[in-house]
């Protein structure tokens, strides 16, 4: 199940969210609205969600959640973007990774 989140998540969201993978949520941040959706099969799916309620497309970088590690991955196929300087899949601009973190651990952090 996705969820899209602009405050902390609550244990059953994130369990919904953990129903696809079981150990990892795919997650979405929109840097700029410090929105997060997560959960489903890819994240294109979580990335859809966002599109349709107004992100730009700019401002979304997908990554992974371990919430039983407290760990994210900057990796996601939505993340090559060379227009932006991203080549990889890996998200590589330390700023860009950090405001994705900022927003992963600000909804999601400490829920396990």
């Amino acid at each position: 199940m996705i969820h899209t989140l602009r405050e902390k998540a609550s244990l059953a969201q994130v369990r919904e969210m953990l129903q696809e993978h079981k150990t990892m949520i795919k997650i979405v941040v929109d840097i700029r609205q410090r929105i997060l959706s997560g959960g489903g099969e890819m994240h294109a799916d979580c990335e859809s969600v966002l599109l349709e309620n107004g992100s730009e497309q700019d401002d979304l970088w997908g990554a992974n959640w371990y919430p039983s590690e407290q760990r994210i991955e900057f990796e996601s196929l939505i993340n090559i973007r060379p227009r932006l300087g991203n080549r990889s899949i890996i998200l590589q601009d330390e700023n860009l990774r950090k405001q994705v973190e900022d927003v992963t651990r600000a909804i999601l952090g400490g829920v396990q």
